[in-house]
């Protein structure tokens, strides 16, 4: 790593942190990623919300595919950005435009240098991956570009605090509904009380137990939530109404519709149920050559992803992907929102490593 590097990995992070991308409007930062992508990439892929480049392909030469994406959370104070001790501050620096940061360097690296490579390099970046699922535009790039088929690994550079996070739990949003009957609240037995109903119809779902799943000798933890409740007209009416929001993380030993069918179990017959979105879980990447070289590449740990990621996106068509990015888990959507200079070069180093074949100095 040249003693620059860092410097150029800050001021790459902080650019990016100061062009606002909240989910929905990032035609800005999306041109100025597109403007810097170096001569000698092709252009597989762009429509303004997800650009696919690539080295050109040699055959029998592995494809790596580098992925991140550009939008953040709604800001906190926390824009515009700037860099304090050995950190750079401000929306999305960690969740995750430090990452995006170290793919633009590294193919930057490449077109600077010509370095011997063990692997071939696609960069896929994309929005709206802070929306639900539904929105997202990856499938549509999928499709528009067989030529990630042939990818050997998927390395989405979220925030993993410099650690390999394989796979990811799924996650299903949901809405529970009581229902019952208004009255006045000096004659509550003319009504039935919603409020009654939910903290009755809640307890087989604030009781279920954590479930821990291991796959490949890493530990999952399966979790359902109830994350907001609302409900009531005033303070001398019985309500007639009360809505629940359901989240439920489940392992990667279920699918989508297994993970349906949980929930409805465990409701059935206290209120009515409205499943609002499902994204599925991400299996873990088996432990081929070109993974176990990129473990190697760092020294890097291997964990589970106790979270969602696009690495599900990736395994839905077959591409093992794997989590790792410089960011804090920690600090991803706070107020407080920072990257240290030094994992960006951690990552840099490691990334530059793996892909000309080496182990990281």
């Amino acid at each position: 790593m040249s003693t620059d590097t860092p410097l150029a990995l800050a001021g790459r992070t902080l650019e990016l942190v100061n062009i606002s991308s909240v989910s929905r409007h990032e035609q800005v930062i999306m041109q100025y990623v597109r403007d810097a992508i170096p001569v000698g990439f092709d252009e597989w892929y762009a429509d303004g919300e997800v650009l696919v480049v690539a080295t050109p392909r040699r055959p029998g030469v592995p494809l790596v595919v580098l992925a991140g994406h550009v939008d953040t959370v709604p800001g906190q104070d926390n824009f515009p950005g700037r860099i304090a001790e050995g950190h750079v501050i401000g929306l999305g620096a960690s969740d995750m435009k430090g990452g995006v940061a170290v793919m633009l360097e590294i193919a930057h690296w490449i077109a600077r240098e010509h370095p011997e490579r063990a692997v071939d390099l696609a960069l896929v970046i994309f929005t709206r991956e802070e929306l639900p699922v539904a929105e997202s535009l990856l499938p549509r790039a999928f499709a528009a570009c067989p030529q990630l088929a042939e990818t050997a690994l998927a390395i989405v550079l979220e925030p993993t605090d410099n650690t390999i996070q394989a796979g990811c739990v799924g996650n299903l949003n949901a809405t529970l509904r009581f229902r019952g009957k208004s009255a006045h609240s000096a004659r509550p037995w003319m009504g039935d009380n919603a409020i009654n109903r939910a903290v009755a119809g809640l307890a087989s779902l604030v009781n279920v137990t954590p479930r821990v799943v291991e796959i490949d000798r890493l530990a999952f933890t399966e979790v359902l939530s109830v994350t907001r409740i609302s409900g009531g007209i005033a303070d001398n009416v019985i309500p007639d109404l009360v809505e629940c929001h359901i989240n439920f993380r489940f392992a990667p030993d279920r699918t989508v519709d297994q993970a349906r069918e949980v929930v409805r179990d465990l409701v059935a017959g206290v209120g009515e149920l409205e499943i609002s979105s499902v994204s599925a879980s991400g299996r873990v990447a088996p432990r081929t050559p070109v993974l176990e070289r990129l473990i190697a590449s760092g020294g890097f740990d291997v964990a589970p992803k106790q979270a969602w990621t696009p690495v599900a996106q990736f395994s839905e068509i077959g591409i093992d992907a794997v989590n790792l990015g410089p960011g804090a888990t920690a600090m991803a959507h706070t107020r407080h929102e920072r990257i240290a200079i030094g994992e960006l070069a951690r990552t840099y180093d490691a990334l530059q490593a793996f892909v000309a074949g080496e182990r990281a100095r």
